[in-house]
């Protein structure tokens, strides 16, 4: 078998996992995806799904003209993503956010995924880091990769693996949320993709109802955490809300339950503070709590929970948990086209290789499935400019990180190189995205 034709292995089917596969088969080159669900569980998933969705159903922000996650959106759908893909025809309403059906989603990803000829889905767990006959791989287990796995990759890398802490938030039925003292509405009444201005359900709390849930929320018991993960910390991004509620009485108020743009339709008045509910699945029977990811027990949860005014007699599909995740050190170990620096053939991505979020996961596995390809090829890869949502990607987990102080990141203007001073403040991010979009452009043109 010729170099052209042996298979480009991937292993993981999360969304990394998944997007470098269907850019690889894009190529016209076979791919073996390695997926150890459902021989061997995880702490998080629910399915043997790939792509499966474990923490939140949002996509985030698709604001692609002000907003660095809605820049990476249209960027990876210039790319073909997968991912994008099946994530704008799954869309369920969430205002300004790209939200969706986790579970048509998923099985969206993988029909399209075992149609296609060219990639073969074995199951079974990697122990190991791969034989040399493996000549290219991509290693995209994600944050819960197992631990023969992880130790072997530590022990190939020499670098300790850092981790954090993730939580999950609770998902309910909506049929059990009393509409007598909730509402739909979007901040602002704004429509989102879509094409909903009422998306969210709002749990209204006045100044009382706020000050008692806070202080349930912190006296409430916790998960514990066994010795060797006391010093593990939390993402800032996606904090517990016992957590979040310890930083200060008012944390909570200027975070996920945030009153503003929302106005009480029963009462006529503006809310304290709010909890907002986003629709789960297509049939909207399903809602998560937003931003109530959580390391309370799970009958904590449920009573502490009910107290929110339209939630006392709540009933939940899934409750919410919290799980370690793990990464890489990548600004010590990869280079631009995230292969490992020690042994060319392997590349990493996903979160494993210290981005945070899903779509973020999923552009680090469209960038290694394409640099992989093009590698087989024997074709020429240039990472795409740094001025895009890719490429600023792509730099803070190889050439620009600082592998000190190293930790996993959204995308966010900040990894962008900055415009002249003589921008004008509110046209920077719009012009940020333009340029983006203009340079992106230039690459895929030029990569072919």
């Amino acid at each position: 078998m010729n170099q052209v034709t042996t298979p480009i292995h991937v292993i993981g089917g999360g969304l990394a996992g998944c997007e470098a596969a269907w850019q690889i088969s894009q190529s016209g080159l076979p791919v073996v995806v390695h997926e150890m669900r459902p021989i061997q569980s995880t702490d998080a998933h629910h399915t043997a799904c790939l792509a499966e969705l474990v923490c939140s159903n949002s996509f985030r922000s698709d604001d692609a003209t002000n907003n660095a996650v809605g820049l990476l959106h249209e960027e990876m759908r210039r790319c073909n993503s997968l991912i994008m893909s099946c994530g704008d025809i799954h869309q369920v309403p969430a205002g300004g956010a790209l939200a969706v059906d986790r579970q048509m989603f998923a099985h969206a990803v993988e029909q399209a995924l075992t149609s296609d000829p060219l990639i073969t889905i074995e199951r079974g767990e990697i122990k190991n880091i791969p034989p040399d006959s493996w000549d290219s791989v991509i290693i995209a287990s994600g944050p819960l990769t197992s631990n023969n796995l992880a130790e072997s990759i530590n022990n190939l890398t020499g670098e300790d693996h850092l981790a954090f802490f993730d939580a999950i938030a609770p998902i309910l039925y909506k049929d059990s949320v009393d509409l007598s003292k909730a509402w739909f509405q979007s901040r602002y009444d704004k429509t989102g993709p879509a094409g909903d201005a009422a998306a969210y359900i709002n749990c209204p709390l006045n100044k009382t109802d706020y000050e008692i849930f806070v202080a349930e929320l912190l006296s409430g018991d916790k998960i514990e955490f066994r010795e060797w993960e006391r010093d593990t910390p939390y993402f800032e991004a996606c904090l517990p809300i016992e957590v979040m509620a310890e930083r200060g009485a008012e944390t909570l108020r200027f975070g996920p339950m945030k009153p503003v743009g929302l106005t009480n339709p029963h009462t006529k008045e503006k809310p304290h503070a709010v909890v907002q509910l986003r629709q789960d699945n297509s049939l909207a029977t399903l809602y998560n709590i937003v931003g109530f990811q959580t390391k309370l027990t799970y009958g904590e949860q449920k009573r502490i929970f009910r107290m929110i005014p339209g939630l006392e007699h709540a009933k939940f599909a899934r409750l919410g948990g919290i799980h370690r995740n793990t990464f890489l050190n990548s600004p010590a170990l990869l280079d631009p086209f995230l292969r490992l620096r020690t042994d060319l053939r392997l590349r990493f991505a996903g979160q494993l290789v210290g981005v945070e979020g899903y779509v973020e996961s999923a552009a680090m596995g469209l960038l290694a499935g394409r640099f992989a390809s093009r590698e087989k090829l024997g074709q020429t890869s240039a990472p795409p400019p740094s001025t895009t949502s890719l490429g600023a990607l792509l730099s803070h987990v190889s050439t620009r990180g600082s592998s000190a102080t190293f930790q996993p990141m959204n995308v966010n203007f900040g990894l962008f190189p900055p415009l002249s001073d003589k921008v004008r403040r509110t046209q920077r991010r719009p012009q940020m995205c333009q340029r983006a979009l203009a340079d992106l452009d230039i690459w895929l043109k030029e990569q072919g």
